[in-house]
Order: structure tokens, then C-alpha cells, then sequence
């Protein structure tokens, strides 16, 4: 058989190039049509869907879930999309891949990105659920593939995940070991604990902390974008922070969340720890970063530039940092810790580059 001619393999490459281009405008208006449709679910199918995760899990309230559902919905967007898929190159991948994701299930549809990621850049999402949350993500699956039936064969759900291509698997530090010793071996993105944590500069007003209060109370404190610290410059600011605070005193209506406050206000009695109170919400002074359900650790700092060398060696621990108006150095504004971008990578690592750079 006759040599491939170097004119024959510049227009191969063309032509793989192009038809790759055209895969992913098809899947982006795929997924920009899964979100129009999420924007425009009737309150019947809502109500059916809340109640169904409610069920099956007493911390997604309808209230929580509606907030997951509205953040997916608001990035899956057709020009946010097409921004978000700009930068990168996708004609040099070759066949798509088995990718493994384990996912958490410590907030509504908290996986969803990963799954998004790895069909933007065409592989196959072979999903183990998280115990906590098993209804919302195969329900956005079952709408996404009755807009895209070719998409089926791309999305599973499974028990165990033995034979990928490569994993992507987030949990706590004892359950991020179990996955490095068997996956390991394997190209692998693999999470371990993260919180949030908020630097207050003693110039906010009453509206900038009640803003700070999304941070903090939205999903229960459940995530890895809930603050569950604030730096203050000056004890003095307590006071009007936990006033502040007063304005989300509704989180006590939920049992879980009443009986987490009452066990930790005891323990802290009994043991006669220094803490504030204000009916709903404990203020412990700790050098800790992550705090238990109800209660939020304080640190009262310097300057801020001895804040910032104190939490560099904190990097792998912090999602991210909220301050007014993002002053601080490396943080975003208060009030937007619960409301990620598409192009906002879970620790600070870029899903999408990880996956694209398969062999």
C-alpha cells in the first residue's frame, strides 16, 4: 500500500479537528438546552422533585434545593458556556475516555460540575453517587438525555468503578486515602475536606453581613464553600456581627439544625468554654477551620498581611475567602461564597484541562 501523503494527513488532521469543534457546539447547545429547561419547570414538577429529595434526605429542604437547582441552571447557560469552553483546545483528543467520578453528596446536586466537565470534553461519566444525594443528580440526567438521547450511552450510574480511564473522586481526608491507594495508579483529580472563611475588616455595614450570612447559613453550613470561620480585626466588631446574625434565626425551624445548636451550646456550658450566643448560632474563639453544624470560629487578626502569610499555609484547606467587596487579597465578595461560576473549579483545580489532556 502506498505512503500517506503529507497533503493526505493535513487535511486528516483538518477534517478530526473540525468534526471535533462541531461534537462540542452540539453538546454546549445540549447542555444550554438542559438549562433553559430547568429554568422553566413548572412549580407541580418542582414541588414533586423537592419533596423526593427531601424524603430521601431531611437537610435538602425545598428551599435548599431550589438554590442548587436555580445555581446550575443559572451556569449552564449558553453564553456562559461558550465563555467557558473558549480558552481551551479540544481537537487534539483522542478516543473519549471511561472517567470514574465519585461524588459527594453533602449538598444538592453538588457533582453535577464533574459531570459537566466530562461531557464537555467528550468522554463517558461513569457516576457512584454520594449516599447523601442520589435523587437530584439522576434526575437532571434523565432530563439532559430525553433533550439528547445519544447522550445515554455516555452517562451511567454504578456501584463500584474498577477499569477506568481515569477517576475523579471527592470525599473527606479518611475516605481521600481509600481513593489514592486504589486509584492512584490512574490520572486522578482527588479531593480531600475544605471550608470557607470570611475576613472582616471592622468597615461593613449591616447590609454587607447579612450578605456574609448566605455564606454562612446557606445548605446548613454543609459545604466547602459555607464560611465556617471569620477573622475579625477587633472583638469589639462581635457584637454587631451576631446582631447581624438575628436575621436568618429561621434555620432553628429545622430539627436537625435545632438539636446540632443544642448539643454544642451544652458541651460548650458543661465544659465552660468562652462563647458567644445569640439564640441560634455559637461564636468559639479557635485557631480551627472547620466548625461544627451551628457553630463558627473566630480569630481576631493583626494585619492583613500577616493574615495572608498565616493562611498560606492553609491553601489546601480553604475553598475560598469572602470579604467586602473582595478587599481582601485572593477573595471574592461576601455574599457570593454559595454562587460559583462554571469556570470555578472545585480546589482550584481545572477540571476541564485535567480531562482534555487525556491520552
Amino acid at each position: 500500500m502506498g505512503q500517506t501523503s503529507p497533503i493526505d494527513k493535513v487535511f486528516t488532521r483538518t477534517l478530526f479537528t473540525i468534526l471535533k469543534i462541531m461534537d462540542v457546539n452540539q453538546r454546549l447547545t445540549q447542555l444550554a438546552a438542559l438549562g433553559d429547561r430547568l429554568l422553566h419547570l413548572s412549580d407541580d414538577t418542582k414541588a414533586e422533585l423537592f419533596a423526593k429529595m427531601q424524603n430521601y434526605n431531611n437537610w435538602f429542604t425545598p428551599k435548599q434545593s431550589a438554590l442548587a437547582l436555580n445555581g446550575i441552571s443559572r451556569y449552564l447557560s449558553h453564553d456562559k458556556l461558550k465563555a467557558w469552553i473558549q480558552p481551551y483546545s479540544f481537537d487534539t483528543n483522542s478516543a473519549d475516555k471511561n472517567i470514574g467520578i465519585i461524588m459527594a453528596g453533602n449538598i444538592p446536586g453538588v457533582g453535577f460540575h464533574d459531570l459537566l466537565c466530562t461531557l464537555m470534553a467528550g468522554h463517558k461519566a461513569r457516576i457512584k453517587l454520594g449516599s447523601s444525594d442520589s435523587i437530584l443528580i439522576p434526575w437532571l440526567v434523565e432530563q439532559l438525555t430525553s433533550i439528547s438521547p445519544e447522550l445515554a450511552s455516555t452517562i451511567s450510574f454504578e456501584e463500584r468503578l474498577t477499569g477506568m480511564d481515569a477517576y475523579i473522586a471527592t470525599g473527606s481526608d479518611n475516605s481521600a486515602r481509600y481513593f489514592d491507594y486504589y486509584f492512584g495508579k490512574y490520572p486522578h483529580i482527588i479531593r480531600k475536606n475544605r471550608t470557607s472563611i470570611a475576613v472582616l475588616n471592622g468597615e461593613e455595614s449591616e447590609f454587607d453581613l447579612e450578605l456574609l450570612a448566605s455564606d454562612i447559613f446557606t445548605y446548613y453550613g454543609l459545604g466547602c464553600r459555607n464560611v465556617s470561620k471569620v477573622f475579625f480585626t477587633d472583638i469589639s466588631q462581635v457584637q454587631d456581627f451576631m446582631k447581624a446574625m438575628e436575621k436568618v434565626s429561621g434555620v432553628l425551624d429545622h430539627h436537625k439544625y435545632f438539636n446540632n445548636y443544642e448539643y454544642n451550646k451544652s458541651k460548650y456550658l458543661i465544659n465552660r468554654v468562652p462563647h458567644f450566643d445569640n439564640g441560634h448560632l455559637l461564636l468559639v474563639e479557635s485557631k480551627d477551620l472547620v466548625s461544627p453544624i451551628s457553630v463558627l470560629y473566630y480569630e481576631v487578626y493583626d494585619s492583613a498581611d500577616s493574615l495572608k502569610d498565616s493562611l498560606t499555609s492553609l491553601e489546601d484547606k480553604v475553598q475560598c475567602i469572602v470579604s467586602k467587596d473582595g478587599w481582601f487579597k485572593g477573595s471574592i465578595p461576601l455574599g457570593t461564597a454559595q454562587s460559583p461560576e462554571v469556570h470555578d473549579y472545585a480546589d482550584n483545580i481545572d477540571t476541564l484541562a485535567f480531562l482534555l489532556a487525556l491520552e
